[in-house]
């Protein structure tokens, strides 16, 4: 034995043989309170037996007839494992035929020609002492039926006695044999029942259980069917079991009754007892078995009968009842119970025992838990009478009842569901008659570990990116770990997969990564997990397996098997195909099928070498085109149809051009393809001129009419013949410049830039081709203001069709124009109508050219102006008006003053000191005012003004700001010269002032003109916010009027009637009355006013 142990050592390596230990053994153990003893352990040496030796006669069979071959192994311990091989170590095949039984023996149903070998080797496996035993090999040779026949004829001639030929046979039980057999087996056991049957054709096995189902889940077949398995039996599965053998001859069945027995098992084992002295208990020992077994009880290792005697024990049966027990009544006793299949034994320790309470729990046990979980809180007590136990809350809390509490027998408090009240500190008491104890627990509640955006389902292209989301909340006390799994199982060792925070990014997804991505928050009191499914789509892999079957002269069926659709189903399937007779290398698109159609009957034209490809389509895009299918070559036949698209236009006045579109390679539906050309003048009873051209697209016809209408067809034809009859079309020959100008031209003005123009149409023989309308040619000859010429710039607008009239927009006011009128055909433009001559009348002018405001003094200012550019007639006045503005930019009351058209200049006087006025000029002529233009200036003030103003240079108070600000000044030169030094040389400085802009001047000093203020913008118009140039001039805006061509000429717009669309119109400026539009900031005079 071994030391400080109750283990037994039997060691045999150094000597001494496994026999002399066989045996059974039971151990004992013993101290003053009693002795325990254990089940009965056998031991028994394991053996390997070798095969006796014995003559193997070779086995002759007669080709469908039955035969086994027998195994016999030795026995061993434990029994071996048998199976059949051949010299070479390889496993015979088995099958419905052949098959091995459970007692190792071969069974053959019937014999075939193949069976005939020599090497029928039996092997026997004894694992234990891992050795296996090989039977000598067993020979098989059959005879077929005609092989003996041949034998016995060369052997006896001239006779009729011949072996039958093989025979099918009614199916016959090798095993088990006779109808009726039984079978024992044990509860809880394997039930193998077998059954392998004999005849031709092989027999099928089928099984039954007479009077009940077979046992459904415990149910297997083994070796094909020949042998039945029932797992775990009980006594429920004895009964009568049927196997049936059946082939097309007929049938035959043998009944297997099965007793299932059982040895022993538990229904209570008696278990320890622990009383205090003066209680009273009962040991019960309750078994079952089949048959029933018999109870016997041990006291000690020894007989109840024979052992000590207690007055406070009495035996009943299966029970050992205990009355006022006393401290000596401590023992062990065994109970077992017997039959003949086995035995059960159980030791049970009755412990008299007088112990106050004691708590096992450690005090101040700290409990965590997640609220509205259940909280188990432990109290581990001992103690002898059986402790009372109670449980308080807080310090002086109550005893806890009610239904939101469970106490549980080992002292256990549970709370079902605990919530954040529930935290806090708990109190279980232990008590009896001997003695009182009492234990603190503290117990925690915390929030719950949530996914507050879970991972979502994703689609996404192959080679993209998909990111799954994990953003969690948790208790700020607990320390949470976040897990991604990939079909729950570790990600992939992999650098795309990147693992951030709160989220999971896979870069490049490949088709490997489909599946199921969790994300699993553990904390060290929950975990909460949330999954998605990432799907990766691609264009579908191309299909493959392209057959051409059903060929015909003009339809074929075309079949594939389509690729994988890559998570994206198919929508359709293009098919295409290849001339290799007349365009080779190109595909041309033939038909599509839906994507659940994996076959197409295809139409086909003559006189073509076909192959086919098919290309599938979902909804990422198009797969690569599948491999070519076989070619296939059409017969050819005359054509089907004729040239498209037959147009006749002559290029000359003398000759029609006749053009077509050429049919197509496989259009010509066989060799040698031609045109025949027809035509004849049209309501004309000429017959028509024919002639057969070789495959071009082009016939010029000449010495034609000019411009006369002919009927044209043009049909195709090959060497096997025309194709249908050609439908005609009607075709011109050339055209010639039209002969006559249009007649009776009229101009009628309908403002200062409208006028409408009209004219007679010419008659349509004159015109000599496809009238497309007329072309109105209109120039200004001068303006009737400046009576000056300039340069003559002819304009042109286009109207199409058969018009009479048109609109001629865009003129300039008091101007004079001449026009003239054109007919257009497809050849090109007809001889002008006589120059018609018409005027513009007056209209308002332009804005003044400038306005320049001098001479500034105390109550007047000086206004310089130039005339309008465009007066567009003759200026009668110009008109100004005035108002002051405020130092809060408000508008004075206005003034306006009328002065007479020939004067440039003007003095205004009795205008208020250190004043800014606004001023707003225009021009006037007999239809109204044009648009003005605007100014501002302001007067100088007096000297006593300016004299106040200076003084505020000797006020204390400005003196110490100044100094201040130039202090600061100092301080932030002297920073930036320590800094500089600090640094070094600052290069990108040097560099500037070596090489500085020379664009950039100092600016001027002032030229004496009031107010002067430089702007990059002087002659961009004044708006609001802007500045006034030094010279106070306001360069004139460019006009806004423009040309807004009313025929189809340059730019031209015009409705289907012809007129004008949209309207001419200038910009003007608002008027001053609209609100305060001071737009220069105050001058220096008024920034000394604003200062005080």
């Amino acid at each position: 034995m071994k030391p400080n142990s109750g283990t037994l050592v039997i060691n045999i390596m150094n000597g001494g043989k496994a026999e002399a230990y066989e045996g059974v053994y039971q151990c004992t153990a013993r101290n003053e309170r009693g002795a325990a003893v254990s089940n009965n352990i056998v031991i028994r040496p394991s053996r390997s037996p070798l095969w006796t030796k014995e003559k193997l006669e070779p086995n002759h069979v007669r080709e469908g007839d039955s035969l086994v071959l027998h195994c016999r192994p030795p026995v061993g311990l434990p029994p071996p494992i048998i199976f059949w091989m051949d010299n070479a170590f390889q496993r015979l095949p088995q099958s419905e035929r052949v098959s091995q039984g459970l007692n190792g023996d071969l069974y053959f149903s019937n014999v075939q020609p193949e069976d005939t070998r020599e090497d029928y080797i039996c092997y026997a496996r004894f694992n234990h002492t891992q050795t296996i035993q090989q039977k000598q090999p067993i020979s098989v040779k059959v005879f077929s039926m005609d092989s003996l026949n041949d034998t016995i004829a060369a052997n006896l001639s001239d006779t009729d006695i011949y072996a039958k030929p093989v025979t099918e046979r009614q199916p016959v039980l090798l095993t088990p044999t006779g109808s009726t057999s039984t079978k024992v087996e044990l509860r809880g056991n394997v039930l193998l029942l077998e059954c392998i049957a004999a005849g031709l054709p092989t027999p099928v096995i089928r099984w039954i259980k007479e009077g009940g189902e077979l046992p459904a889940n415990r149910t297997f077949f083994e070796n094909f069917k020949k042998t039945l398995k029932i797992i775990d039996v009980s006594e429920a599965d004895s009964g009568n079991y049927k196997c049936i053998a059946r082939n097309t001859l007929g049938s035959v069945h043998h009944v297997i009754s099965v007793t299932v027995k059982a040895a022993p098992y538990w229904i209570t084992a008696p278990r320890n007892l622990v009383l205090s002295p003066g209680e009273d208990g009962t040991l019960i020992c309750r078994a079952n078995g089949n048959p029933k077994p018999s109870i016997s009880w041990l006291a000690n290792g020894v007989p109840i009968a024979i052992a000590q005697e207690d007055p406070s024990r009495k035996v009943d049966g299966d029970t050992i009842i205990f009355s006022h027990v006393q401290e000596r009544s401590s023992a062990v006793y065994q109970c077992n119970a017997s039959n003949e299949y086995g035995y059960l034994l159980a030791n049970a320790f009755v412990n008299v025992l007088a112990e106050p309470p004691r708590i096992l729990t450690p005090a101040n046990k700290l409990y965590q838990v997640i609220a509205d979980s259940p909280a188990l809180l432990d109290c581990a007590y001992f103690g002898s009478p059986k402790p009372e136990i109670e449980w308080f809350k807080g310090v002086k809390g109550s005893i806890l009842r009610g239904n939101e509490y469970v106490f549980h027998d080992n002292g256990t408090l549970e709370i079902p569901v605990a919530q954040k009240n529930s935290a806090g500190t708990y109190t279980c008491v232990a008590r009896n008659e001997l003695g009182k104890i009492q234990n603190e627990v503290q117990l925690e509640i915390k929030d719950p570990t949530m996914i507050i955006k879970q991972p979502e389902y994703k689609v996404i292209q192959r080679y993209g990116q998909a990111s799954f989301e994990c953003i969690i909340k948790h208790d700020s006390t607990l320390l949470p770990t976040v897990t991604w799994l990939k079909d729950n199982d570790e990600l992939p060792d992999d650098e795309r997969f990147l693992v951030g925070k709160d989220n999971l990014t896979i870069m490049n997804v490949t088709d490997k990564d489909d599946g199921t991505y969790t994300c699993i928050v553990n904390t060290t009191l929950d975990s909460v997990s949330a999954s998605a499914v990432l799907t990766v789509v691609a264009r579908p892999n191309p299909p493959f397996d392209l057959e051409l079957t059903g060929q015909l002269e003009r339809s074929i069926e075309l079949s594939w098997i389509p690729g994988d659709e890559n998570n994206s189903p198919i929508t359709n399937f293009v098919i295409e195909y290849e001339d290799a007779l007349h365009e080779p290398g190109v595909w041309h698109y033939q038909t599509e099928v839906p994507g659940t159609q994996t076959t197409v009957q295809l139409k086909l034209s003559p006189y073509v070498n076909y192959s086919f490809r098919v290309i599938a389509v979902n909804k990422i895009g198009r797969s690569q085109p599948s491999e070519p299918s076989e070619q296939y070559l059409t017969k050819s036949a005359s054509p089907d149809e004729n040239p498209a698209n037959v147009q006749g236009i002559g290029s000359e006045p003398d000759n029609l051009v006749i053009t077509w579109e050429p049919l197509k390679g496989f259009q010509s539906n066989g060799p040698g393809l031609q045109y025949k050309v027809s035509w004849r003048q049209k309501d004309v009873d000429d017959e028509w001129t024919s002639v057969i051209v070789a495959n071009v697209s082009k016939y010029i016809v000449s010495g034609t009419p000019t411009f006369v209408p002919y009927e044209i067809k043009v049909q195709a034809l090959n060497d096997l013949g025309y194709a249908p009859e050609p439908s005609e079309v009607i075709g011109h020959s050339g055209e010639d410049l039209p002969m006559v100008a249009p007649g009776n031209v009229q101009v009628h003005v309908i403002n200062s830039t409208l006028a409408k123009v009209q004219w007679d149409p010419v008659p349509l023989k004159t015109v000599r081709g496809n009238l497309q309308g007329y072309k109105v040619y209109y120039w200004k000859v001068q303006s009737l203001s400046r009576r000056s010429r300039r340069h003559v710039e002819k304009k042109i607008l286009t109207f199409r069709g058969n018009k009479t009239f048109g609109m001629l927009p865009g003129l300039e006011p008091y101007s004079s124009y001449k026009l003239n009128v054109r007919v257009v055909n497809g050849k090109g433009e007809g001889p002008a109508s006589p120059d018609k001559v018409f005027k513009t009348p007056e209209g308002v002018p332009s804005s003044p050219s400038f306005l320049k405001i001098t001479n500034p003094t105390l109550d007047s200012l000086t206004l310089e102006w130039g005339s309008p550019t465009h007066p567009n007639g003759v200026l009668t006045s110009y008109t100004l008006k005035f108002q002051p503005i405020n130092n809060t930019h408000e508008l004075g009351p206005l003034v306006e003053i009328r002065i007479p058209a020939n004067e440039s200049s003007l003095i205004l006087k009795n205008l208020n000191y250190s004043t800014r006025y606004k001023f707003y000029f225009n021009a006037q002529t007999s239809v109204g005012s044009g648009s003005q233009i605007t100014e501002e200036a302001v007067t100088i003030m007096d000297e006593a003004m300016a004299s106040r103003q200076v003084d505020i240079a000797t006020q204390g108070w400005f003196i110490g700001l100044m100094c201040a600000v130039a202090l600061l000044i100092l301080i932030l030169l002297i920073v930036c010269f320590i800094r500089r030094n600090k640094g070094g040389k600052y290069p990108v400085k040097e560099k500037e002032d070596a090489h500085a802009d020379p664009e950039i001047q100092p600016m001027k000093e002032d030229d004496g003109t009031f107010g002067e203020y430089s702007d990059a913008e002087d002659h961009k118009p004044l708006k609001k916010g802007s500045r006034t140039p030094s010279d106070r001039t306001v360069k004139k805006e460019d006009s806004d009027d423009s040309l807004v061509d009313y025929g189809e000429g340059v730019n031209g717009q015009f409705n289907e009637d012809g007129s004008f669309i949209g309207q001419y119109s200038g910009k003007k400026e608002k008027e001053p009355a609209e609100g305060n539009e001071s737009s220069e900031a105050p001058s220096p005079v008024n920034a000394m006013n604003s200062f005080v």
